[in-house]
Formats: structure tokens, sequence, C-alpha cells
């Protein structure tokens, strides 16, 4: 919910079936009080809400059927609240005594994203909105972007992970906390709304194949889409690759049928299934690809990395580029082409992504450095400690490859690393495997167990390590970490992987504040006390 709530125009309540109506090819019945057709003058639609709690005099209530709860279950709460009407994919019991017109629709989700977009008067048509996608680099693409624009004078908002931002007039940011990556249809349209009433001219948005698969995007007219790339997560949802790769094509075709003049979709083109989201795209976009490949309209031609950071070369529509990102990895390369690709679009000129993308400092919990310093320990020499987000196979594998670019000669690189509970249990032997193969030391502990069993996941973890000698098993994720560094040179890299930036630790019954980076820096404090005591 925002902290400064959008209060747009109440609707009327005809107006409002209308819309919902002309959403569907499909019939939607709309039962009145009495079980008629009769209009209902003056009736009008004052908010929309999707959870009971929330609901006020006047509201519309849309019944999702969630994981967990069925919205069906609630509505005699709405009701009891003052909800003007009901939308449900259920036919209510008692048709003839309805107390409050009932809309029966053929998909919930999708009628509660139309309506909302209605209802907040279509504002992703009043600025450009820009979706990036992927499995990893969305937050970190998005970021960049951001920066870029904000650099080029524009006034922008970020949508994603860690939460929704902009700029106020007074120079600072406001910061929303936000439930899910990409928020649910009615949050995400009156967030736009507030955004547009602060007259931003750009947002940019993660968008996750959950919100993709859900709908909570339909309706939003994207002017530009990204693809950072393909591999394996979120099974638990999607079930099978197939599934997960075509909700995120979702978001092509619907640049596809943006009413945005000019679209762009920006795409790796490293990645396999690159040509699949080519061909969903039709001739309104266009179509600006990155990567390594030859063929690439931005490509990386060049790429060197030390401590400082990448020294980068490029070939980009614009003409060739030079730059010194202060961030280091492949993955990071991509990242930086994918926001320059989706600014470039933009319009913005080449000299000024230069100036801006080499002052960005990067995204907090990617790849972060973590240090102690203090008069009594300043002078001792500590381990390279790296706190990162990654939680999926391909992400570990990308974070270990690019700290193992940073351990100097006659170090060893460490992982501190574990896997969800509740959550695709198939990539876990996967992450066993990549941390043994790219990491001398590993560490095996616990990242947000939920409500399975902490030493059931380790031990699907280790089912993918051939060789047990230079992995140890710590359940208890602060004391891994304790271990790590207390074990560890002044030569060698520790990275601690899985939940970078998040504040917090999920139980089975309870959450837990937990914040890798604070125990980092906690453990070298006691390392570095104890050296200088000795």
């Amino acid at each position: 919910m925002l902290t400064q709530k959008t209060e747009p125009a109440a609707k009327a309540l005809d107006d409002f079936l209308s819309q919902l109506k002309t959403s569907f090819t499909d019939d939607v019945s709309i039962l009145n009080a009495n079980g008629s057709s009769a209009e209902h003058p003056g009736s009008q639609v004052k908010g929309i809400r999707y959870d009971s709690r929330l609901v006020e005099k006047g509201d519309a209530f849309f019944c999702i059927e969630g994981q967990k709860q069925d919205g069906n279950t609630f509505i005699q709460d709405a009701l009891k609240k003052g909800a003007s009407v009901v939308i449900s994919e259920k036919r209510p019991a008692g048709e003839s005594s309805l107390a409050t017109p009932f809309v029966v629709v053929p998909d919930v989700r999708l009628a509660l994203a139309k309506a909302s977009d209605y209802f907040f008067d279509r504002p992703s048509t009043k600025l450009r909105l820009i979706g990036v996608t992927g499995t990893n680099g969305k937050t970190t693409t998005t970021h960049m972007v951001e920066h870029l624009l904000e650099k080029a004078g524009k006034k922008v908002g970020l949508i994603g992970t860690l939460g929704a931002r902009w700029t106020r007039q007074d120079g600072d940011k406001q910061y929303e906390d936000l439930k899910f990556t990409t928020p649910q249809a009615s949050d995400l349209q009156e967030l736009l709304a507030s955004m547009v009433s602060r007259n931003l001219s750009h947002v940019a948005m993660e968008v996750s194949s959950h919100a993709l698969a859900l709908k909570r995007v339909d309706g939003c007219q994207f002017a530009s889409a990204c693809l950072t790339n393909i591999t394996q997560d979120h099974l638990d949802f999607h079930k099978t690759m197939d599934h997960y790769w075509k909700s995120k094509r979702l978001l092509f075709s619907q640049l596809s049928e943006s009413i945005q003049l000019t679209k762009a979709a920006v795409i790796n083109l490293d990645d396999a299934l690159a040509p699949e989201f080519i061909k969903s795209l039709n001739k309104s976009v266009r179509v600006l690809s990155y990567g390594w490949n030859e063929t690439a309209d931005v490509r990386a031609v060049k790429a060197d990395f030390d401590f400082s950071g990448t020294r980068l070369e490029l070939a980009t529509p614009d003409g060739p580029m030079e730059v010194s990102l202060k961030l280091n990895g492949v993955f990071n390369v991509y990242n930086a082409m994918a926001a320059l690709a989706i600014c470039i679009n933009e319009g913005i000129d080449r000299a000024d992504l230069k100036e801006a993308i080499e002052c960005f400092e990067g995204v907090a919990g990617r790849f972060e450095i973590v240090r102690v310093s203090g008069r009594k320990n300043e002078s001792l020499a500590q381990p390279l400690c790296l706190v990162d987000y990654a939680h999926t196979p391909d992400g570990l594998d990308n974070v270990l490859k690019a700290a193992r670019k940073l351990v100097p000669p006659g170090g060893k690189l460490f992982v501190v690393f574990g896997c969800g509970g509740d959550r695709d249990n198939s990539k876990r032997p996967q992450m066993g495997e990549i941390a043994e193969s790219l990491a001398d030391q590993v560490f095996v502990t616990s990242d947000n167990p939920r409500t399975e069993d902490p030493q059931q996941i380790i031990a699907d973890i280790l089912a993918g390590i051939k060789r047990m000698k230079c992995v140890k098993v710590e359940p208890d994720r602060s004391q891994a970490i304790h271990m790590a560094i207390d074990e560890a040179g002044d030569s060698d890299v520790i990275l601690v992987a899985g939940k970078g930036h998040e504040t917090y630790q999920i139980l089975a019954d309870k959450t837990i504040h937990f914040d890798d980076r604070e125990v980092v820096r906690k453990a070298l404090t006691s390392k570095l006390n104890l050296e200088a005591a000795n």
C-alpha cells in the first residue's frame, strides 16, 4: 500500500461494468441485486481491492483464487465493509437474493488488471514504461537504466525486488516497500498513477515470470521490453522450463500490442532462446540486440577485469564506446549492455551514457564488497568478502566465476550458500555441483528454509557434490559465515550467496532479522580484533 495514496475520481458503476464487458470476448454475466439486468443509477466504484481486509465503502472487490487463499471465501466480509460490486469467476449461491451487484467473468485476474488500468486512468500511457525480464540481472539492469536516464535529466521511477522509488522535488528519494517484485495489478496501476502525478517521464520495472503468468501487468502499455537471460528458476510455480520461458515471452507479445508510438525490444542475443522472443514481435517494434555475438547491435568487443572493476570496449549503433565500469563480472557486462541499449533507444547521447555509466556504483547485495574499518584494525589485512543475491544455478555459476578473477596468486575462493525451502528443489544438487567445481572451500548452510527441514534441503544440495573433502555443513547461517571468515586468509575471497539485499530469514514459524552483510562485518571485526590482540 502506498504511503501517499493516489486518490482517483470515483467511477460510475455502469461505466465500470461496461469496461469489464469490453475486456473479454467471452460472456460476462452481470447479476444485479434483484437478479435483473436493470441499471444502477447513482452507484459508484470508489476503489479496487482484492484483499477483503482493505475494503472500504464503495470499493469493487475482486475474488482472486491464490495458492493459499480463495477470495471467494471472503465475499461476505467485503460486503459487510460496503463493497459496491463483487467480481468473481464463480457464480454466487442464491442469485435471486443478491444484495449487491455481482459480476461473473471468465478470468478474474485479467478483469482486475483491465479494471485497474481503467480506474487509475491508464497511467502507463502517460510515461515511458520500460520492462525488464529474465532469470538474472533484472535488478541491476533496472537500477542502471534509472541511473542513466536520471543523469540525462529525466524524472525516473523504479519498481522491483528492492521496492519502488523516485526522486522527490527536494532531490531526495522516496521509497515504497512492495510485497512482490512486480506488484499485483491494482497496486501496480495505483503506483504508476502516483508516479504520473509526480510528473515522472520514465519508469524502469522488473517484470517477473509470476507477474506475467498471473496477468499483473496486463493493460500496461510498454515502451520497451528487455530480456536478460533464461536459465532455470521458479519451477515450483511453472513446473516446466517451457512454461517458464513462454511466460516471460508474454512481455514481448504485450509490447507488440502496446499503443506507444516508439517501441523497442532489447534482447540478449547470446541467449539460446533469443530467436523465440524475436519471433514474437511484430513490425511496429524496433529490435536492439546485445551480447558478444558479432551481429549484436550493442556488442562487447573486449573486457578486462581487475579488483577496481571492468575496462570495456563496446560497439554500438552510435559508434564505438570505451567505458570503465566500477562493477565486475561478465554478468555485469551484460547488464551494462542491456541498460545502454535501452537508453540508446530513448535517445540519450553516447557521451552522456559513457559519463553516467562510469559513475554507477552498483546495487545493494549484488556482488557487493563488504569490509570493516576502524582504528584498531585499519592496518590489518582482511579477506575480500562479497555478498550476492545469486540463488539459481546460473547465478551462482556467474558470480563464482567473477569472484575467481579477484583471487590473488596463492589465494583461495570460499563460498557460503544454501537453497530456499518450499521452492524448486531440482536446482539444489545443481548448485552443489557448481559450488564444488568452482570454489576451493564450500560451506553449505540454510537460506530461508520456510516450512522445510533445513537438513533435508542441505541433503538435496549435497547430492550434487562428489567429494566432501572441501565441503563443510553448518545449518546455522550466521555460524557458517563466521566459520568461513575465521578460516580464510588475507589472500582469500569469500562469496556469501543467496540472500544479497535481504534483511530477514524465513523460518517455519516466524521471520527473523538477518542480514548477510551485518553478519560478515561482525565476523570480520571479531577476526581482526583477535589478530590485533595477538
